[in-house]
C-alpha cells in the first residue's frame, strides 16, 4: 500500500499535467460546439490552477493559445483583455529569449560559428564580433603573439644591420622606438574595430526579424491601431523577406568600413614577418576559441530541448502565412475575414511549452531506484520556471510599447493625427523619394539622443497621417522611419550595445562618433535601396492600399 502511495506521489504531477487534456477531449470530440470548447479550456485551467503542475500565470496565458485555436475568439480579442496582440508577441519572444539564455545555448552556437569561419582572416572581424568577452580573449592572446613574432623578428634584423655596420646605434633604437609605437597603435585601432563590431552587429542583425528590436514591434503595432484593415500585410515571414537582405547589405558594409577605417593594411614588413604573424593569430584565435567551447561541455538535454522549441517557433512563423504559397492557418482557422490565429498565438505557444518540457531525462528505471529517488517526481523541472523568467523579462520595454500604442490610440481620438496630416499637405508636391530621405535621416539623428522605441513611437502616427494626405503608401515612410530608428551608432548611451563596449575602456567618444557617423550614412543609403528596390514589390508599395483610406476610429 505504502509502495503503491509512493507511485501515486511520484506521477501525480505527470499525470494531472498531461492526462487532464487527454480525458477532457471526449467532451469537445462528442459535441462540437463553441460552449462545449469554452468549458473544456475553462475545466483544464481550473485543474492546472488548482494543482499548480506548472506556474500559475503560465496557467493564465492558456486562453491565449486555446481560445484561437478552438476558435472561440481570434487572437487580436483574446490578447485585448491583457494586452495588445503586438505586446503578446513581444512577451512570447523575450520569454524564448530568457530561454535560450539560460541554457547558453546562444554562446554554444556562437563559438559553433566562430569555430567554423575563425581561421579564415578575411571573415575574423565579422565572426568575432559575436561575442565581446570571447574577443577580448583573443584580442589579449593576439597581442602576445604578435608581441613573441616582434621581439623574433627585431632580433634577426638588428643582427643584420650590426653586421652590415650601415646604421649608427642610436638609429636602430630610434627605429625600435617608432615600431613599437606603431604596433601600439595598431593594437589599439584592432580593440576599437572589434568592439564596435560587437555593437554594430548587434544593431543591424535585430532589424532582420519582426520582434529583433523594439521599433521593428512598435511598427508592427501601430500599423494594427492606425490600419486595423491592413490585415497581415506585415508578418513574421514578410518582413524577413524584407529586411535580412538589407542586414547582410549593412553588415558587409559596415565590415568593409571598419576595416579600412582602422585595419588598414601597413606593408612596411617584410611579406614573411607579415604571414608568420597571420598565422600565429589564427592559431591563438583557433585555440582561444576551442577552450572556451570545451567550457561548456557536451551538447546537454535541455539544449537540445531548447533549440528543439526554438526551431519549431522559427518553423511556425514562417509557414503560418508565407504569402506566396497557403499557410497551415488556411487549414482550419480563417473564417471569411478573420484570423483566428496569429504570430503571438505561436510565441505563446512555444513560451507556455517551455514550462512543461523537462530539463532533464526522465529515469525509467524504476526497480533500480534508491528509496529517496522513489520519492522524487518522476517528471524533471521544466525548462523555464516562473520566478527566474520574471526576473529576466524586461517588463519595462513592454510598458513602452503598450504606452506608444495608447499614445497612437489619443492622438488618433482627440483629431491630432487628422490635425497634423491636414498640415502637411502641401508636402504632395515633393517627390516621396525625397520625403523618405529626409524622414530616415531626421529619425536617424533623432534616436542618438534618445531610446529608439520611444523615436519610432512618436514618429510613426505623424508619418502615417502625412502619408494619407499626401496619397503615398504609408509603409513607405514607416518602414524607413522604423528601419532608421536601429541606426543609432555614434554615441554610447544612444543603444545598450553602444554603451556595454564602451564600458571595456578600449573606445572614446570621439571614436564613436567618428566611426558611427559613417555607418549612419552607410544604414541610410542602405534601408533607401532596400525600400525602393525589392521592398516595393514585397509591399506593392507603388500603390495606394484601400485599407489607408480609414483608420480604426472610423470603423
Amino acid at each position: 500500500m505504502a509502495s503503491v502511495k509512493t507511485y501515486l506521489t511520484k506521477f501525480k504531477s505527470f499525470m494531472i499535467l498531461f492526462l487532464s487534456p487527454i480525458l477532457l477531449l471526449p467532451l469537445i470530440i462528442l459535441v462540437p460546439n463553441k460552449i462545449v470548447r469554452c468549458a473544456y479550456v475553462v475545466i483544464l485551467m481550473a485543474i492546472y490552477w488548482c494543482t499548480d503542475v506548472i506556474p500559475v500565470a503560465v496557467t493564465s496565458l492558456l486562453p491565449v493559445l486555446l481560445f484561437p485555436l478552438f476558435k472561440i475568439l481570434d487572437s487580436k480579442e483574446v490578447c485585448i483583455q491583457y494586452m495588445k496582440d503586438t505586446n503578446m508577441l513581444f512577451l512570447g519572444s523575450l520569454i524564448v529569449a530568457v530561454a535560450v539564455e539560460r541554457w547558453q545555448l546562444h554562446k554554444r552556437i556562437a563559438l559553433r560559428m566562430l569555430l567554423y569561419v575563425g581561421t579564415k582572416p578575411s571573415i575574423n572581424t565579422a565572426t568575432t564580433a559575436m561575442m565581446i568577452p570571447i574577443v577580448e580573449a583573443m584580442l589579449q592572446q593576439m597581442v602576445a603573439t604578435n608581441a613573441a613574432v616582434d621581439v623574433c623578428q627585431g632580433t634577426l634584423e638588428l643582427s643584420d644591420k650590426n653586421k652590415a655596420g650601415e646604421f649608427p646605434g642610436n638609429q636602430v633604437i630610434f627605429e625600435d622606438l617608432a615600431a613599437q609605437k606603431h604596433e601600439d597603435e595598431d593594437t589599439k585601432n584592432m580593440y576599437k574595430a572589434m568592439n564596435l563590431c560587437v555593437c554594430y552587429a548587434a544593431s543591424i542583425g535585430g532589424t532582420a526579424t519582426l520582434t529583433g528590436t523594439g521599433p521593428n514591434v512598435v511598427l508592427l503595432g501601430q500599423m494594427q491601431e492606425l490600419f486595423p484593415d491592413s490585415k497581415d500585410t506585415i508578418n513574421f515571414a514578410s518582413w524577413f523577406g524584407f529586411a535580412f537582405p538589407n542586414m547582410v547589405l549593412m553588415l558587409v558594409l559596415s565590415w568593409l568600413w571598419l576595416q579600412s577605417f582602422y585595419m588598414r593594411s601597413k606593408f612596411k614588413k617584410s611579406c614573411i614577418c607579415c604571414g608568420l604573424k597571420r598565422r600565429s593569430n589564427e592559431k591563438v584565435i583557433y585555440k582561444v576559441l576551442q577552450e572556451e567551447y570545451k567550457k561548456l561541455g557536451p551538447l546537454t538535454y535541455a539544449e537540445i530541448n531548447v533549440l528543439l522549441c526554438f526551431a519549431l517557433l522559427i518553423i511556425l512563423w514562417f509557414s503560418r502565412d508565407p504569402g506566396f504559397m497557403p499557410g497551415w492557418l488556411s487549414i482550419a482557422w480563417i473564417d471569411g475575414k478573420t484570423n483566428y490565429i496569429t504570430d503571438a498565438t505561436v510565441s505563446i505557444f512555444v513560451s507556455i511549452l517551455l514550462f512543461i518540457v523537462p530539463s532533464q531525462k526522465p529515469k525509467f528505471n524504476f526497480s533500480s531506484q534508491t528509496e529517496e529517488e522513489r520519492k522524487t517526481p518522476f517528471y524533471p523541472p521544466a525548462l523555464l520556471d516562473w520566478k527566474f523568467t520574471q526576473e529576466k523579462v524586461p517588463w519595462s520595454i513592454v510598458l513602452l510599447l503598450g504606452g506608444g500604442f495608447a499614445m497612437a490610440k489619443g492622438c488618433e481620438a482627440s483629431g491630432l493625427s487628422e490635425w497634423l496630416a491636414k498640415q502637411m499637405e502641401p508636402l504632395s508636391s515633393v517627390q516621396p523619394v525625397i520625403i523618405t530621405l529626409v524622414s530616415s535621416c531626421i529619425v536617424a539623428i533623432t534616436t542618438e539622443c534618445t531610446s529608439n522605441v520611444a523615436t519610432t513611437t512618436l514618429f510613426l502616427p505623424v508619418f502615417a497621417s502625412m502619408s494619407r494626405s499626401i496619397g503615398i503608401h504609408p509603409l513607405y515612410v514607416m518602414i524607413p522611419c522604423t528601419m532608421s530608428a536601429s541606426l543609432a551608432f555614434m554615441l554610447p548611451v544612444a543603444t545598450p550595445p553602444n554603451a556595454i563596449v564602451f564600458a571595456y575602456g578600449h573606445l572614446k567618444i570621439i571614436d564613436m562618433v567618428k566611426s558611427g557617423f559613417i555607418m549612419n550614412f552607410i544604414g541610410i543609403a542602405s534601408v533607401f535601396l532596400s525600400v525602393n528596390t525589392w521592398g516595393r514589390s514585397i509591399f506593392n508599395l507603388d500603390v495606394f492600399p484601400d485599407w489607408a483610406n480609414m483608420t480604426s476610429i472610423n470603423t
